[in-house]
């Protein structure tokens, strides 16, 4: 099994991690990211009311896009990201630096690959998510969609592919400078604890995979929350003017945001995503740390 395999795979696992572990949380910050301003007091009135007036299960609504879609999205960004560090090694050794070995990255090499895996992750990402949204804020009584591929005929039929890639722009905004942080994060960590303590990668404990996984994701929503509102904003928008369009694009949006709502709506939902991150991200690294060393040693 080539490299490039267990890498794509290994992301796979730690796709599937993240969505089984942030979910729940992931409604709650996207119902409080799109309501009318004042709907809700804070994140446990907004889950207390998911969970009395629809249930449960309705902190999974929209799970099977996920699971199918981010599966692929982290398996992009890890292929991507792995990728991108051997090159970079590779023209670190031909350089005589990096390092005895050339993977030493430094931060700005770090970045760059993050940010490849971002914008490659991002034409996925996109139209799985705003499926997502659309299935996460529709009614709970006669809803428009039933599942995501009914709400991706439904939207491709009436609106073509532009519907089903709405809000593609910000995503890319939001995907290229988040990894970018994100990536740097959490290698700078992994780099720190093998330079301090001699060991190799194969050597990280879980548990430090879990930990920097965690704080790798703080630094990701440190920097993308309010671009992560906006292309909720957009992508829950009407389609056209007939259909309840209130934004002609990204920037429109954030204009009309700041004005009505003010700079706290830019960070509605927040407590959910940070009570959220640790968990998923966390997850993310183990799976994929883990995932790799079983394939590895195949």
């Amino acid at each position: 099994m080539s490299k490039t395999i267990k890498d794509l795979t290994a992301g796979t696992a730690g796709g599937i991690a993240q969505v089984l572990v942030g979910q729940p949380f992931d409604i709650v910050k996207v119902r409080m990211q799109t309501a009318p301003n004042g709907m809700y007091s804070g994140m446990m009135h907004c889950a207390g009311g998911i969970l009395k007036n629809e249930g449960p299960l309705a902190f999974y609504k929209g799970t099977l896009t996920p699971l199918l879609g981010i599966g692929v999205c982290v398996s992009i960004q890890f292929g991507v990201i792995e990728y991108m560090k051997r090159l970079f090694t590779h023209r670190n050794i031909a350089s005589g630096i990096g390092g005895t070995t050339g993977k030493d990255l430094n931060a700005g090499q770090l970045v760059a690959s993050g940010v490849a895996a971002g914008l490659a992750n991002g034409f996925v990402s996109g139209p799985v998510e705003h499926i997502r949204i659309r299935l996460q804020t529709q009614p709970s009584i006669n809803p428009p969609y039933n599942g995501p591929f009914d709400a991706m005929r439904k939207i491709y039929t009436a609106h073509g592919i532009g519907g089903i890639f709405k809000g593609q722009g910000v995503t890319f905004l939001r995907e290229a400078t988040g990894y970018g942080v994100y990536f740097l994060a959490y290698e700078k960590l992994v780099q720190r604890e093998m330079r301090l303590k001699g060991i190799r990668r194969e050597e990280l404990s879980p548990m430090n995979a879990v930990l920097y996984g965690a704080a790798a994701g703080y630094a990701l929503w440190a920097v993308i929350y309010p671009i992560d509102m906006i292309k909720s904003r957009m992508q829950t928008d009407g389609f056209t003017p007939t259909t309840g369009r209130k934004y002609a694009s990204s920037l429109d949006c954030a204009k009309q945001v700041w004005r009505s709502e003010g700079p706290k709506a830019f960070l509605r939902g927040l407590g959910p995503t940070l009570i959220r991150s640790p968990f998923a991200n966390g997850a993310t690294f183990l799976g994929f740390e883990m995932a790799n060393r079983f394939l590895n040693s195949l």
